[in-house]
Formats: structure tokens, sequence, C-alpha cells
């Protein structure tokens, strides 16, 4: 475990494993450093991978008041670790902050790939509710961590109610209690691009990194809308679809891809023997 300080004098907590360029990976909503723990051990061989506990969360401090440019510098601060370059891998709504990273650090960005940020650009499902943001912070100024919680299983992840009553009442849930209140930073980052209007997403013309953005055949039909139309927009951008996958990837299978994406390598070497 290691440490950077952001710009605004945060401390960002980061696990560094194995060799190679450096990947930083973005995780999404309620995701500590340890979700990306298959994928960075994955990596490893690779890539040398910085995996972070973004601000709040896990052992990374929180400043307020927030705003998602300070996420970006946080960003940034682990990129000045790395050396002054990076390729950033961002997943969920961590996906679309490092987006936002590319947009403003284009020189420090080498490369980015995506997977299945999680745009709502048509009708293919409701869109989030306005109040989605204030909502969330009503409920934690009141002490009401679980109930947020709650809310964003339901309204943005789509969980039925007696699904979300069952994780209630698993181990699990404390930890998800202990970062409920960054839930509203990722409604923050989203903005208007969980509204249903396509428009939302052209900011991202401005993304000018070569740019790999994924999603999984079995995930629903408003991702791959999404994904097609951001590798359409980003000018330098390609789209790939993994048959079998759904918002969780393998690590095996991402690893293959951000191999072949960011060092141009068709295969993987396991144990001496190349393998794909």
């Amino acid at each position: 475990m290691s440490k950077v300080l952001s710009k605004d004098g945060t401390d960002i907590v980061f696990d560094r494993s194995g060799q190679g360029p450096a990947l930083i990976m973005v995780s999404g909503a309620t995701a500590t450093r340890a979700a990306a723990a298959g994928a960075a051990e994955s990596s490893s061989p690779y890539f040398t991978v910085y995996a972070y506990d973004r601000r709040g969360r896990g052992d990374s401090g929180d400043t307020p008041p927030y705003a998602v440019e300070r996420e970006v510098e946080d960003i940034d601060a682990l990129i000045t670790e790395a050396g002054g370059s990076a390729f950033v891998f961002g997943h969920s709504s961590g996906a679309v902050l490092a987006l936002e990273a590319a947009r403003m650090l284009p020189h420090r960005i080498t490369k980015l790939a995506v997977y299945e940020p999680p745009f709502i650009i048509d009708d293919s499902r409701p869109p989030i509710p306005a109040d989605y943001v204030a909502t969330l912070n009503k409920l934690i100024a009141e002490g009401r961590r679980g109930d947020a919680a709650e809310y964003f299983m339901t309204r943005a992840v789509g969980m039925s109610a007696a699904d979300v009553a069952f994780m209630r009442n698993s181990p699990m849930w404390e930890t998800i209690e202990q970062v409920a209140h960054t839930i509203p930073y990722d409604g923050t980052i989203m903005g208007d691009t969980i509204s249903g209007n396509p428009l939302s997403i052209r900011k991202y013309a401005s993304v000018s990194v070569p740019t790999l953005v994924m999603d999984g055949g079995n995930s629903p039909a408003f991702m791959h809308h999404s994904a097609e139309e951001l590798a359409k927009i980003i000018p330098d951008a390609q789209h790939r679809r993994f048959p079998g996958q759904d918002h969780g990837i393998s690590p095996e299978v991402l690893t293959s891809a951000l191999v072949k994406f960011f060092k141009g390598r068709d295969s993987l070497q396991t144990g001496g023997r190349e393998q794909e």
C-alpha cells in the first residue's frame, strides 16, 4: 500500500503491482481498490498496475466540497507517481471519470480504455430521476446510508427491491454502507448523461487520445447503444463487444483486450506459451 498527495491535499492510497508501462485502473460506484484485485493480478505481467481507492473510499482521504475536477486531479497525481504518462482503464461510472480525465489531461494519458460507461441516451431503459443526486445527498445527510445505497441500486442499477432486501441482510452490506456517501459523487460524474438525451455525450468528441470502448454481449441494450454511440463520437476510437460477458467482465478477457489495445499484441504470454 502506497499513497500520493492530490492537489487539494487529499491522500490517495493505491496498490502498485507488476512491470511494464503504467496502467491506472479507475473503479466504478461503491468499489474500492480491492474490487480491481482480479484485473490487477491478471494484468500485472504486462503492465505496472495502479489500483487505487477513489477519494472517500477505503484508505483514501476525502476533502469537501466534492467536484469532478478533484477526482481528475487524483488521477493526475497517480500519473505523476507513474512517471508522467500512463494508460488508463475505467469501469462503469469509473469509465466516465476516465473519459473526463482524458478530456482534461490529454497529454498525460497515452491511451484510454473504458468498459460500459452507463450512459442512458435513448428510451431503451428509463432515465435516472432528475433529482437523483439531490435525493442521495438528502438521505446521506439524514444518516440513512443504507437507504441511499438502496436508492442507487434500484433507481440507477435497476435491481429489484427483493434483491436489494436480500443484500441488506448479507455481510457485504456493511461494506457498501461504508462508502455510501460517495455514491452521489458518481451521480455528479454522470451528470445529464443518464437522462435519455443522445446529445449529452457529445462533449466526449473532445477526447483526443486513442480510445477503446468495450461492452459485454450479455449486458442490457442501453449499454450496447451508448458504447456504440460513444465510439462514433470520439475521433480516434474503436468498439469491441465480448460475447458471454456482462457488466462484470472477467479479468482474463479484460486483460487480453487491454494488452492487445495498449501494447499492440494479439495474445498473452502464460507459462512460456502464447494464449489467445
